[in-house]
């Protein structure tokens, strides 16, 4: 066993274990951790803890110390700095016509690196800006190219839903998101109406997609024969939450009524189909 503690290094960025080397920690303290950038300012996110040593990554780097109040001055002086050198690169992209938007700006707590965040919708020959950029900061320069994704949550914002983007809130690694899922949950295939912000699906498709899949093994779905009291009967419309289902007796000139799906018994299930002929595609 291995005694460690969890640090994040954004608010919903992913946590990494570090050697506390005797230091007694707090959820939410923040502290001074060594890494392979260099040092860096974190917030514990897990006190104190020992963990199976095959759950970490060896040699576990080491919490240097709890952040002072010269280290919280030294941040906050970062982040001015981070919105001039945001400044400076916009002049500096627009001067060498560069296809490329910048998105944001992140320095190195000891100031040692300097990250250029950007988006663009190919390959961009930075290397004149990075040679212009070093010449103007002194010190290492790194630009990233980053996917919409990226892009909304290092910049939030507020969702269809009114709250501000999962992305930016909690999730701390983008999950695999299929237009299947808006089949299988009901939704409208409009794509104003299932994608985010970022233009991709939204990733809270995900959180209901177990569920859905569990409903699904055994409800009739649209165009399946079941036995009901009065009879076999096709489904024409299903609410997979309430397990309630509109049906229509076969051969018969009777409006559709509702029965519940524990109430008739399957008879043959018709296999769904794609309108519009697609696969469905992961993003």
């Amino acid at each position: 066993m291995t005694e460690v503690i969890s640090v994040k290094f954004k608010d919903s960025g992913r946590a990494y274990y570090f050697d506390p080397c005797g230091i007694k920690v707090k959820v939410g303290d923040s502290v001074i951790v060594e890494t392979q950038n260099g040092t860096e300012f974190g917030t514990v996110s897990a006190e104190n803890r020992e963990v199976e040593d095959d759950s970490i990554v060896k040699p576990l780097r080491k919490a240097l110390r709890l952040a002072t109040d010269r280290d919280l001055k030294k941040l906050a002086e970062n982040k001015k700095k981070e919105a001039e050198a945001f400044k400076i690169c916009e002049e500096r992209i627009a001067a060498h016509k560069l296809d490329m938007k910048l998105v944001g700006v992140e320095y190195s707590f000891d100031s040692n690196k300097i990250v250029f965040f950007f988006t663009s919708d190919g390959r961009v020959d930075f290397r004149e800006l990075v040679k212009d950029l070093a010449s103007r900061f002194h010190t290492r320069i790194e630009l990233r190219q980053i996917g919409v994704r990226d892009e909304a949550k290092l910049l939030g914002g507020l969702g269809i839903c009114g709250q501000p983007y999962c992305c930016k809130r909690f999730l701390s690694d983008f999950q695999p998101v299929s237009i299947k899922m808006a089949k299988e949950q009901g939704l409208s295939l409009n794509p104003t109406k299932i994608s985010g912000s970022c233009g991709r699906l939204m990733c809270c498709l995900n959180y209901e997609q177990d569920a859905y899949e569990y409903l699904n093994s055994f409800t009739p779905n649209v165009g399946a024969t079941v036995k009901t009291a009065e009879g076999l009967a096709t489904v024409t419309d299903v609410n997979l939450i309430t397990g309630n289902l509109f049906v229509k007796l076969i051969d018969s000139d009777t409006i559709p009524f509702k029965v519940h799906r524990d109430d008739v018994k399957l008879v043959s299930r018709t296999k769904k189909r794609h309108k519009d002929g697609k696969k469905d595609v992961e993003q």
